[in-house]
């Protein structure tokens, strides 16, 4: 990436600011160094719609499945069905963070500070927005809970330290969701979103496949470590812990359109123009967006010590 000096605008004779090109560029490189880290947002309906301002609202469709089909009679016309549809608003908010650099550290360092800055802004970026995202999830009012001694804790404040993650509550979602006909994320199964201590507990099972040993090449989802029967696992430190009589963690079963992401303008690198004539360059990312639960019914929150 070229140095700070080379491609900077001269707008003085004693100071510079980043042109829009090269905003863009870092923009796209926020993005870019976000992408590895995100878990949540590649299972998200994404609506785009340029323009729209903060405290507004993006309107999302989602369909029920349709009525059933069947056999079909010679000389008789086919039944037609309706689709069914129901909408969603979701408001979008302003999101971003910021950082300052002083022009003198951008002058005599010998690491590429923007390069550097672009890498904390997208990583502070990635872990926002997949927040947004989480929490969306979490709204869902399906709730299963470990077992221990092959029963289920009765509720959140039941939960010891022998409820841990297992094969039973895994079954107990994959049931709930299947139940309400929720469609599989890709075709392939449902998807459950995990804490590396859940996923620990996981692969004890001997039904356990890990990734790297599927059978058949298949495109991975970021973050898969593995899969249980219909259920394949993404691992983050992302998801939430609460305090009950232990810390409970809350992993997060999905099948198709479980949550929306709704983006009134997508992530920008911004700087705040001329400070202290020249010697501050403060940077920052800013995007509008908003989040919202599409379907209650095709997503489960597990809960485990």
């Amino acid at each position: 990436m070229a140095d700070q000096t080379t491609h900077a605008v001269v707008t003085g004779a004693n100071y510079n600011v980043l042109s829009d090109v090269i905003k863009t560029i870092y923009a796209r490189e926020i993005e870019f160094q976000a992408q590895p880290a995100l878990r949540f947002e590649q299972f998200a309906d994404k609506k785009t719609e340029l323009g729209v301002t903060p405290g507004r609202v993006i309107t999302m469709i989602t369909y029920d499945n349709l009525g059933a089909g069947g056999a079909l009679t010679e000389g008789t016309a086919m039944e037609t069905k309706y689709m069914a549809s129901s909408t969603v608003n979701i408001t979008v908010v302003e999101y971003g963070n910021a950082i300052a650099v002083s022009e003198y550290l951008l002058q005599v360092s010998f690491d590429d500070i923007m390069s550097s800055a672009t890498k904390l802004l997208g990583h502070d970026y990635q872990k926002i927005l997949d927040g947004i995202l989480r929490d969306a999830a979490y709204t869902t009012t399906n709730v299963k809970y470990a077992y221990s001694g092959g029963v289920a804790a009765a509720n959140r404040a039941a939960i010891s330290a022998t409820h841990l993650f297992s094969t039973d509550v895994v079954k107990d979602s994959a049931e709930t969701l299947a139940t309400a006909n929720t469609p599989y994320v890709d075709g392939s199964g449902y998807v459950c979103i995990v804490h590396p201590h859940q996923a620990r507990a996981m692969r004890d099972d001997s039904a356990w496949i890990n990734a790297s040993n599927y059978g058949a090449p298949e495109q991975l989802f970021k973050g898969e470590i593995g899969k249980y029967e219909n259920v394949r696992f993404i691992e983050t430190t992302q998801i939430s812990t609460v305090s009950s009589t232990v810390t409970v963690y809350k992993a997060i079963m999905l099948g198709l359109a479980g949550y929306g992401w709704a983006v009134g303008l997508p992530v920008e690198m911004r700087d705040n123009g001329v400070q202290d004539f020249g010697r501050v360059h403060s940077l920052a990312w800013y995007s509008i967006m908003g989040a919202g639960k599409l379907n209650n019914g095709r997503m489960c929150v597990l809960e485990s010590a």
